[in-house]
């Protein structure tokens, strides 16, 4: 039954808007403890933008190749804040909290109720999973934001016959090709959603099609430039992907069904059993839900299997056209839809960053049972009434709590996520920007380590970056007055080689009772 938004509604989702951007920002300096290089990457990319040395780009090709939109707004945020951790990460967790909005209009629409959107928003602002791609600076976070609006806009467009809506719609999903290499299976959704419209509306073609133009239009409109960039480099196409899907022989070793069966349903275990085993995407071993979440979304799951069947066999059969099938079908195909960039792939499953695309679809189906629980409390006896309502109660107050201390204590306390994060490279940028301009500073580090330090120090004088196998042959041809040798670690054959060019020198161990904390030190040698 459709249920009016009122002006304790739009308090209640302020409150937890305020709260969601809260705990995506606090404390945004110290968790995660580092910044990983394919981040520093994104961020080394908007700085040579703000400085002319590229222009805006479509698409970026370093780091096995980017959709540009992420970059171009890390440039504006660096231009507005400086090179910072807050500047890198701030589009990040402006897209986490705008997606807790997103999923509150589409529950809302979805389900003609302003407390499906409620429950949505609050499992969605507290969840771990949410909470923590929200505060690292990966492309992937845009993309639940494009889903959510754009098939809000459609949904409400579908039922209002709005023109503009479904020019919205179609722009903001346009959008998504500019975001994460996920979003290209997203159009499938659109095509299921297009099935499920002619199950359960006459006359569809004559009604919509020229609103389908419209959002057709807008959408080339807004995805035009990258298509035409992939159109005139091909090769943009490519990525690594290819080489970890199910579907290379190298892969799947000639067992193709096993191979797919084994990685569908390692991708469904993580929502409830098994997590992410990567400290950048989870807690391990933990599941990315939390338990009491976790069983509602398994129940909800089950509960649209069954009633999108049931309906489905009453439209075939009987002609019955019900709405609730197109809903159902929409939540199933775009949750199993955004799952297949990770169990079509065979590495690092189960795998939280490549099923980004279902994050808001999953806390979407985690409120049915809630719903359903308040549709039937007119029929419950007291007693049991008073037990439901208490397990909403209890839900709640734990997903409130839970994820929030799990993440800015036991996570960021983890010693296993500052390793992840190799927080001593942030360690190190801060300590070479107070050194002396005119300091020779030699950074010997590998080459993926040195970019979160270039990140930092990119216009930084008298700095030198060098292969750790590369020191001697560096010291040969190079004569240094009073050098800064900035290691990444203790290592003895490096100092004996470095000793022989300086022995005057010494080795010092620089760090912070943090980084001693969690055996994140770096050595300099000077």
């Amino acid at each position: 039954m459709h249920q009016k938004t009122n002006w304790f509604h739009w308090l209640i989702l302020l409150t937890i808007l305020a709260a969601a951007f809260f705990v995506r920002f606090w404390n945004i300096e110290g968790a995660p403890a580092g910044i990983y290089p394919d981040e520093a990457v994104n961020g080394i990319d908007a700085i040579k933008v703000n400085l002319g040395e590229q222009p805006f780009q479509w698409f970026y090709q370093d780091n096995n190749g980017r959709e540009g939109l992420f970059m171009n707004l890390i440039a504006l945020s660096f231009q507005i804040l400086g090179v910072s951790v807050l500047g890198l990460k701030l589009p990040s967790i402006i897209f986490g909290t705008l997606t807790v909005l997103g999923v509150f209009l589409l529950a809302k629409e979805v389900f003609r109720t302003p407390r499906a959107g409620l429950f949505a928003a609050y499992l969605t602002a507290f969840s771990f999973w949410s909470i923590n791609f929200s505060r690292i600076s990966f492309r992937a976070i845009i993309l639940p934001f494009v889903l959510t609006f754009s098939f809000y806009f459609l949904l409400r467009a579908i039922r209002t016959k709005s023109f503009w809506q479904f020019a919205v719609s179609g722009f903001i999903f346009g959008i998504g090709l500019h975001t994460y290499i996920a979003f290209r299976i997203a159009p499938v959704i659109l095509i299921v959603l297009f099935l499920g419209l002619l199950l359960v509306k006459k006359h569809l073609f004559h009604s919509y099609w020229k609103q389908a133009i419209v959002f057709i239009i807008f959408m080339l409109i807004s995805s035009g430039p990258i298509l035409w960039t992939f159109y005139t480099h091909p090769e943009f196409l490519e990525s690594r992907s290819a080489s970890i899907s199910v579907f290379s022989p190298e892969v799947n070793k000639g067992n193709l069904l096993s191979t797919i069966g084994r990685s569908f349903g390692l991708s469904l275990a993580k929502y409830n059993f098994w997590g992410d085993q990567n400290w950048r995407h989870n807690y391990p071993p933990y599941p990315i839900l939390n338990p009491l979440v976790g069983i509602s979304f398994l129940i909800g799951l089950i509960y649209l299997i069954v009633k999108f069947f049931h309906l489905f066999w009453l439209r075939i059969r009987h002609d019955i056209r019900d709405q609730k099938l197109f809903m159902y079908a929409f939540l199933l195909v775009w949750f199993f839809s955004m799952l297949a960039p990770e169990f079509l792939t065979a590495e690092g499953l189960p795998h939280a960053l490549r099923a980004i695309g279902t994050l808001p679809v999953v806390f979407i189906i985690a409120t049915v049972p809630i719903l359903w629980i308040l549709g039937k409390a007119d029929d419950f006896n007291p007693s049991t009434k008073t037990f439901f309502f208490s397990f909403i109660i209890a839900l709640l107050v734990f997903v409130g709590i839970f994820d929030v201390v799990k993440y800015h204590y036991f996570w960021t306390n983890n010693p296993s996520q500052h390793q992840s994060f190799e927080s001593s490279l942030l360690l190190m940028a801060k300590f070479i920007q107070e050194l002396p301009a005119e300091r020779e500073k030699v950074v010997v580090a590998e080459n993926m380590q040195r970019i979160p330090i270039k990140l930092f120090n990119y216009q930084a004088q008298n700095i030198h970056y060098v292969h750790p196998q590369e020191i001697k042959s560096f010291l040969d041809e190079r004569k240094l007055t009073n050098p800064v040798f900035i290691l990444t670690n203790k290592n003895d054959s490096m100092i004996e080689i470095l000793k022989k060019y300086y022995p005057l020198s010494q080795l010092k161990g620089i760090s912070t009772d943090k980084a001693i904390k969690f055996d994140t030190k770096f050595c300099v040698f000077r």
